[in-house]
């Protein structure tokens, strides 16, 4: 049976030793706890992570039974990969340049040998346990190589990936030394997820900019594969919060919080100690609320909560340091012998002091410089049974997308926060009740486990996507069908494109010259008579004249503007105009002193403006902003705007590779046609050929054609294959040797 395996840095348990033994607790993170409710129910999933601490040898087998009777795999690390792969490169490469402060950030090569090595031990975990048929889902930052080194291993395999943290812009992203080693480890996943749709546009850009995939709308094109990339809000454990809304020992730590502070209001403030979190700034805005109101002194506190972390690291101890000097120095101004401003606590809470916590809290203070989601934030609303009580929320969190009836504050603004914390104490019942009801409802609804149910199924939404496209990939089975056809054929048809699809890409498109090879494969379709070979193809006739000339081929040119069959002459297309360039080449000219890179190339009956060679988005943007001011120009002059790859065309309208085919297809009578393209252009020429054609896109699935191969590399083989006698020796060798000889001897007789 099949099964979802979860991947994360940590187990949902963590290991602790005291006095020599060992014992196991639930872990803090947000991930262990989000996801941990819905692991446990699932009977059919396992977890692999690290267990939390270095485990020595000989407790290692006793361990890792205990933790395999929970369905736990556990994946041991030792120090120094701790030290290196996870304070090192996750944390101190990874951690400050995702949340924008890459002046934090450490480029330590030795990091970098650690983040793979540990990232191979995930893998060689996973593998242990995978089958077909398994579905994996990997989560965050600290394993971005894994999918990538999976589906090296497990090719057909389902992988989910899943981060929950930023994404930075492309700007931040291309700081890193090894952006393209992370960005092929990520999509080696079906389904990349991030909180936002920022993140996700954020990942988007960096993929096509430095790995050069096609991009469209939120799908990309990678080593023959669709890839989808998607938002997916994350929630919390809704019933969890609400239930411990009736727990006993909740109700006495609120009756305990409400004799300590008596008629105060609190503000409440959790956050794990990081730089990310704006603590700082949160006191400051506190201070100033202070200062600028002083009638709420000894009405009003600040319960403030600071878990430890990584206080080890330098950045963290002294963000630690300057965090107890400002809560210290509030405290000194402003504190009287029976109200201190700030209740500050530098510890973890258990979670029934947090829910009576959220409860009392008449507000709760979110404001984060950057986050992924935050989960505070909806475990306050969640608790919040009266509707009452007041968010305030970071416009940085990824939840200020979805919890739009918060406060919603700029972090770096103090003033803006401090005048928030008025709004939120005098907000009259009656608008924090319509407020936070809306809110409750959002959070009770978008629950962790409607988050898992939907990242899950839109996982298998696009598996069956892939392998409905799948279908169109020219395998060795439908070679071989293709093959046959083709044997049966009296009278061929091939029409073929030739940039992208018989040669590469080439920046210069002077370089994309053919090579001997293409020559030969030329050469040998078309010496077989029943063979008529066209190159249809949007470059100027005088180009395709210089390479293809001598050939016995024919050749169409400028998309169908000129023909010329084999051994004849040249002949145009009547009626075109030329008249409308004096209007349109200007546009262009301005286009191109704007775009650096770009040119144009002039055709007969056509303009073309290239921007291959300009920096990428820069060349889309411009592209896009020349098509609007020229689409009024169209229809006046019976022209037709086409985007291409890296280019913008403009011709007549009459004018396509679809109406240049049908005048093959009304000259002759062919059995077997094979057309086979790699751009825009093509699909004209697709949709104009009958069923029974064999079309075939290249370097992209996404297409009205019936088929299609990775490069001009398949290209040719393909070809290749077809035109070979050698294909058609190994087909008749298996059929001899299927067939029985006992049959032969019967036939003897």
């Amino acid at each position: 049976m099949s099964k979802t395996i979860i991947v994360s840095n940590r187990l949902p348990v963590k290991i602790t030793e005291q006095d020599g033994q060992l014992s196991f607790k639930t872990s803090e993170g947000g991930l262990a706890t989000g996801l941990g409710s819905v692991f446990q129910a699932d009977a059919e999933s396992l977890w692999i992570g690290w267990p939390g601490m270095e485990v020595p040898d000989e407790q290692e087998k006793n361990v890792t039974a205990q933790l395999n009777e929970q369905s736990l795999i556990p994946v041991y690390l030792s120090k120094e990969e701790i030290t290196q792969y996870y304070e090192g490169f996750s944390n101190e490469v990874l951690w400050p340049v995702f949340h924008y402060m890459s002046t934090y950030a450490r480029y330590e090569n030795i990091y970098w040998d650690y983040y793979q090595q540990v990232n191979e031990k995930f893998k060689n975990a996973l593998i242990a346990v995978a089958q077909p048929g398994d579905t994996i889902w990997i989560h965050d930052y600290q394993l971005l190589l894994l999918p990538g080194l999976i589906r090296a291993v497990l090719p057909e395999v389902t992988i989910g990936f899943f981060q929950h943290i930023p994404f930075p812009s492309y700007e931040l992203f291309r700081l890193l030394p090894w952006r393209a080693e992370l960005l092929n480890g990520m999509l080696g996943a079906d389904l990349v997820g991030f909180h936002t749709y920022d993140d996700a546009r954020h990942f988007l850009s960096s993929a096509a900019r430095i790995l050069q995939v096609q991009t469209a709308s939120n799908n990309i094109q990678y080593n023959g594969r669709s890839i989808v990339v998607e938002s997916f809000p994350m929630g919390i454990d809704n019933a969890k919060f609400e239930a411990l809304i009736d727990n006993t020992q909740v109700k006495q730590n609120i009756l305990n919080l409400r004799e300590t502070f008596g008629n105060v209001h609190i503000i409440l403030s959790i956050d794990r100690l990081d730089y990310s979190k704006g603590i700082l700034q949160r006191l400051q805005a506190f201070d100033l609320f202070m200062q600028d109101h002083p009638e709420y002194k000894e009405k009003v506190s600040l319960y403030m909560i600071v878990v430890p972390s990584r206080d080890t690291v330098t950045q963290y101890r002294e963000l630690r340091d300057e965090i107890d000097k400002l809560a210290g120095n509030i405290n000194a101004r402003y504190r009287t012998n029976n109200w201190s401003p700030v209740n500050y606590f530098y510890r973890s809470f258990p979670i029934e002091n947090l829910s009576a916590l959220f409860q009392f809290a008449d507000v709760c203070l979110v404001t984060p410089m950057r986050d992924g989601m935050n989960l505070v934030c909806k475990e306050y609303v969640a608790s919040r049974k009266n509707n009452d009580g007041v968010l305030i929320l970071s416009e940085m969190a990824g939840a200020s997308k979805e919890l739009t009836d918060a406060l919603i504050v700029n972090p770096n603004n103090v003033l803006q926060m401090s005048q928030a914390i008025v709004a939120a104490l005098n907000m009259p019942l009656e608008e924090q009740t319509r407020r936070m009801k809306q809110m409750r409802e959002l959070v009770s609804k978008y629950n962790v486990m409607h988050w898992v149910r939907v990242f899950i199924e839109r996982l298998g939404e696009v598996k069956r996507m892939q392998q409905s496209l799948l279908t169109k990939y020219i395998s060795q089975r439908t070679q071989q069908y293709m093959k046959n056809k083709y044997n049966r054929a009296d009278k061929r048809l091939f029409l073929l494109d030739y940039d992208g699809t018989l040669v590469g890409f080439n920046n210069n498109i002077d370089q994309a010259k053919p090579d001997k090879e293409l020559y030969h494969l030329l050469e040998e379709l078309a010496s077989d008579e029943k063979n008529k070979v066209v190159i249809i193809s949007g470059r100027k006739h005088v180009t395709l004249e210089e390479w293809f000339g001598h050939l016995k081929i024919d050749l169409v040119g400028e998309h169908g503007v000129w023909h010329k069959v084999a051994g004849g002459k040249w002949e145009d297309l009547k009626g075109l105009t030329t008249e409308w360039k004096q209007h349109v080449h200007p546009i262009l000219n301005a286009y191109t002193d704007r775009t650096p890179g770009s040119f144009i190339e002039e055709k007969t009956y056509s303009l073309v403006w290239h921007y291959r060679k300009a920096e990428r988005g820069l060349g889309d943007l411009r592209a896009s902003e020349m098509m609007n001011n020229l689409r009024y120009m169209m229809g006046d002059w019976g022209l037709q705007l086409l985007p291409g790859n890296k280019v913008v065309e403009i011709k007549n309208m009459e004018v396509n590779k679809g109406k240049a085919a049908q005048v093959y297809l009304h000259r002759y009578k062919f059995d077997f046609i094979m057309a086979i393209g790699d751009d825009i252009t093509d699909e004209d020429m697709f949709k104009a050929l009958k069923d029974e054609a064999i079309t075939i896109k290249v370097n992209s699935n996404l297409s009205s054609a019936k088929y299609y191969l990775r490069d001009y590399k398949e290209v040719r083989n393909f070809l290749k294959l077809l035109s070979s006698k050698m294909f058609i020796t190994k087909v008749l060798d298996r059929v001899m040797n299927w067939i029985p000889k006992s049959s032969f001897a019967r036939r003897g007789r």
